[in-house]
């Protein structure tokens, strides 16, 4: 008999809740990250009283009850609505695309105006493809135009899309912008989900509160010995990158990956608001995010008399850098499809997250996955 149930691979959200349901289970588990902390991206640093979000500012939001009541069982969370501002050229306006925005774009002041101008404008690039004898957009550029017109897509979304891609939106497939939001309402509030907040203490909260009980090493990588590893544990829970865990027999997976210049302000406030995306191509950052804002309200944001920003800078991803976000482009995609097939085929082992299946998840969809599998492999789901 093996020393442990399960070796799971990565603390990260599909690690931790695995191993909370497994360990509720009687199942022994260990937990092992190559970072020196638990949590995967979802870890936060104390920075003088903020919790500074490390790799990038991570917002709850679902629409599953039965989710939103087991984290909330875990950590009670705040009431954080995300409401980002985009700037462009400094002038400022609200997203996603709702009544404010179309105010600050146009001066409308009516759904009815709003909905003219946003015809008017997707009109200009359906004649345009007709008189070219185009049927359907041929990349990003043509597809934002069709969907909210020439004025929003130049100022909100050309600049940004093209520093976050590292690539002309001319060079974008269609597909990438599927829809966008419009909301001819004045409401910033950018998810549609029924709940959203932030762990109160910060994620680390939830990180620990999923793997109390549960044995955890850090500072340790799977590869350094993966044979000793392996015999460990009957079954492995794998969370790295696929195309490692295959030793990139059929070549290297590509991502698009995410740097931070961090700096501690002496200032209470500097941008009042979590979230500000610099939308113009001229500004090397793709936003700015102030850490305060997620956990602190009213006369809190005050009672700390520094605050802490990053600017985030969006790169092309080479071995050794973090991997951020799956690049869904036809070759990435094959890859990934090569990649998967052998997955498919290994017993005794689970690859779950953005990483190990090369598909970008937000947090909540992550956490529902576990819980079916344990719900339909294991006969229970319980919200302890």
């Amino acid at each position: 008999m093996k020393e442990y149930d399960y070796l799971i691979v990565g603390s990260g959200l599909f690690g931790a809740t695995f191993a909370y349901f497994a360990h509720k289970q009687g199942k022994r588990c260990l937990v092992i990250d190559k970072r020196p902390q638990l949590g995967g991206n979802v870890y936060c640093k104390d920075v003088g009283g903020i919790h500074v979000h490390q790799y990038g500012a991570h917002i709850f939001h679902t629409s599953n009850k039965k989710v939103w009541d087991f984290v909330n069982a875990l950590v009670p969370f705040n009431r954080y609505t995300n409401s980002p501002v985009a700037n462009y050229q400094g002038k400022l306006y609200n997203l996603p695309f709702n009544m404010n925005t179309f105010y600050q774009m146009w001066g409308v002041t009516t759904p009815a105006q709003a909905q003219a101008k946003l015809d008017e404008e997707r009109a200009e690039m359906r004649a345009r493809l007709d008189a070219e004898g185009v049927k359907e957009p041929r990349n990003l550029e043509e597809q934002a135009q069709l969907l909210i017109g020439k004025s929003v897509y130049e100022r909100l979304i050309k600049g940004y899309t093209e520093k976050q891609w590292g690539r002309k939106c001319t060079d974008l497939p269609a597909f990438i912008i599927k829809r966008l939001p419009v909301r001819l309402v004045f409401d910033n509030n950018y998810f549609n989900d029924s709940f959203q907040g932030i762990p109160i203490g910060g994620y680390n909260k939830l990180i620990e509160a999923l793997l109390a009980g549960v044995e955890t090493r850090v500072n340790t990588d799977y590869f350094s010995d993966r044979k000793a590893f392996d015999a460990l544990a009957d079954k492995i829970v794998y969370t790295g990158q696929l195309d490692e865990f295959f030793d990139y027999q059929y070549g290297h997976l590509n991502f698009r990956t995410v740097r931070f210049e961090t700096e501690v302000l002496g200032e209470p406030n500097h941008q009042g608001n979590a979230v500000v995306n610099y939308t113009e191509a001229t500004v090397p950052y793709t936003r700015v995010i102030e850490h305060k804002h997620f956990e602190s309200f009213g006369q809190a944001v005050y009672d700390n008399p520094k605050t802490v920003i990053s600017r985030e800078y969006s790169t092309e991803w080479k071995p050794g850098m973090e991997p951020y976000y799956p690049v869904n482009d036809e070759k990435n995609n094959e890859l990934a499809e090569k990649y998967r097939a052998l997955a498919a085929r290994q017993e005794n082992v689970i690859f779950g997250g953005r990483l190990a299946e090369y598909k970008y998840y937000d947090m909540a969809p992550v956490i529902e996955k576990v819980m079916k599998m344990f719900e339909l492999n294991c006969g229970q789901n319980r919200n302890e």
